[in-house]
């Protein structure tokens, strides 16, 4: 059969020319932008997006962490970190874009919270719904017929009861020919999604403002060294935005040894490093000396700091002498490792007490080898035959200047090779205890030998060792600490709790009887709901019959 013709499917469609759509407006378009912002799809793709702009952080260098390594990085990417610099690659964490996305989380997370937590307690003063009128269209339905006797007002009493035993919150419905309990509980999921949203937000914002009331430091420390925990004695200090230097507490920290171990047994692993151990002594301002040790992964807490252990390697003491046999300069230098191996490469400076400027490049070999290529190299890490070989330089060190310079590095290009590779003197080889004349009678250079009572090839302890120390000041760590518990917490509520409603009906019967009516709904997954259905359909029948029994009169003898 056709349609007539004025239908309203047979009618046709206007072409959409003629239609004006409303502007929006300066507070539309603001009002639009607000609800795109807070929305939960926004948060999420924020919160990724977060996450990506971090990475540039672990992939180059940051001056708020390692300055040095940003250094390092221009100078072996003279082309690439220019470019780097433009864009505050080597700022991640203090850059433009990185806290444009920063913020904009922060906004949107309170915007998302907000509302809801004001929905859920709303819902939560709410008693629940009516029953539905028809609950045979929903989950886990089923019917049942009441014990005899039992009226629909005490069935649905004792589905309450039942009901409020599984700590659901109820409410009682009749009408002239039925009688209805509705129940619902599992409020706490929405509960620990809030939590875990205001813990984020709160863990953002302790983590963004937090830091810049700490401080990052590093010292290096030879074996028998004290360090203060004042300003100047930081080799390097990054304060956060916020922190005043007055605030530091004044202890002191000496290196008393530090032990290592190495692997032997397994050939597989030959050289590597077991465990690594710094022995130190805290005196606290005011208090007594204590004996500590600081581990990798094990930090030291003192003085409202923890101090970790970065890096080690060996200290040569060294000793330069003029002429006459004055010495013009004495000191352990830290020389940094290069290889797995310890073959490590450190720079003396002697700027005054000679006839002229000299500088030291010097190669220590805590067991020295000789490739087939007639180099030297480092076979194993620990002290089996320690060799130290000196390149010697004369000339300007650059440091009258007043331009300051790296100690870990020196620059030859306008000083003269006296003794190296390429002159006509070969640098010189030391070994522990071993003194040499400097090239063109400029003085003598000694290797000291920090146990001259050894025993004959003995070298175990003859070269310090230095250890480089990490030493962070973080006020907020147990707020970070309490806010990544509640995250947790709310998500794994979020997760495992089940929001679902029950009703149970009641139906008076023409004949007499009642018909019990069950069934349930949830919100999101809940692959339970059917089963929950049905054991309270199996607990409420088996409260009924022993209600039936209680009451039934006595059959007379």
């Amino acid at each position: 059969m056709s349609r007539p013709s004025d239908h309203i499917d047979s009618a046709p469609v206007p072409s959409g020319d003629g239609i004006t759509q409303p502007k929006l407006g300066f507070v539309g378009t603001l009002r639009w932008f607000w609800r795109q912002l807070t929305s939960m799809r926004t948060a999420l793709f924020l919160l990724l997006l977060l996450a990506i702009a971090a990475v540039p952080g672990s992939l180059v260098p940051q001056r708020s962490s390692d300055p040095n390594g940003v250094t390092q990085y221009f100078t072996d990417n003279p082309d690439l970190a220019p470019v780097l610099d433009t864009i505050q690659a080597f700022d991640v964490y203090s850059s433009a874009w990185f806290s444009s996305i920063y913020l904009l989380l922060f906004v949107s997370l309170i915007g998302c919270v907000i509302p809801r937590t004001k929905h859920h307690l709303q819902a939560l003063r709410a008693k629940p719904p009516k029953t539905p009128a028809r609950l045979g269209r929903l989950a886990g339905f089923m019917s049942r017929t009441a014990p005899a006797g039992t009226d629909a007002a005490t069935a649905v009493a004792a589905a309450r009861t039942v009901l409020k035993q599984g700590r659901y919150r109820v409410a009682l419905f009749e009408s002239p020919t039925e009688f209805s309990v509705s129940a619902e509980r599992g409020y706490l999921r929405e509960t620990g999604n809030l939590v875990f949203h205001s813990a984020l937000v709160g863990l953002l914002l302790v983590v963004g403002f937090g830091s810049g009331f700490g401080f990052t430091g590093q010292r290096v420390l030879v074996e028998g060294q004290t360090f203060v925990n004042t300003l100047l004695a930081y080799d390097s200090f990054n304060p956060g935005r916020f922190f005043d230097d007055t605030e530091l507490d004044p202890y002191t920290l000496t290196l008393d040894d530090f032990d290592v171990s190495y692997e032997t047994a397994n050939l597989e692993a030959f050289g590597q490093p077991v465990d690594f151990t710094a022995g130190v002594t805290v005196t606290p301002r005011g208090g007594d000396a204590k004996a500590g040790a600081v581990r990798v992964n094990d930090p030291l807490r003192t003085g409202g700091t923890s101090v970790y252990l970065l890096g080690n390697g060996y200290a040569p003491t060294i000793t330069v002498k003029d002429p006459e046999g004055t010495v013009v300069f004495t000191d352990s230098v830290p020389f940094l490792p290069q290889d797995a191996n310890l073959t490590s490469l450190g720079i003396v400076k002697v700027p005054d007490g000679l006839e002229e400027q000299v500088g030291l490049v010097g190669f220590f070999y805590p067991t020295q080898d000789e490739s087939s290529t007639g180099s030297y190299f480092s076979s194993f890490p620990d002290l089996e035959y320690p060799v130290l070989t000196l390149n010697v330089y004369a000339g300007d060190l650059g440091l009258d200047d007043g331009v300051p310079t790296s100690v870990y590095s020196l620059d030859t290009d306008t000083m003269e090779p006296l003794a190296t590779r390429t002159s006509d003197i070969q640098p010189l080889e030391l070994k522990p205890g071993e003194t040499q004349e400097l090239p063109n009678g400029l003085g003598s250079v000694t290797f000291e030998n920090a146990t001259p009572d050894a025993a004959d090839g003995d070298y175990s302890g003859s070269v310090p060792r230095f250890a480089s120390f990490d030493i962070h000041h973080d006020p907020t760590q147990g707020w970070v600490l309490l806010f990544a518990v509640l995250v947790l917490g709310g998500l794994l509520t979020s997760l495992f709790v089940p929001r679902r409603r029950l009703w149970v009906k009641a139906i008076e019967q023409a004949d007499g009887s009642v018909l019990l009516e069950y069934a349930g709904l949830a919100r999101g997954e809940d692959p339970a709901l059917e089963s929950a259905v049905t054991t309270l359909a199996d607990r409420h029948a088996a409260l009924l019959k022993r209600s039936a029994r209680v009451v039934s009169p006595v059959e007379p003898a």
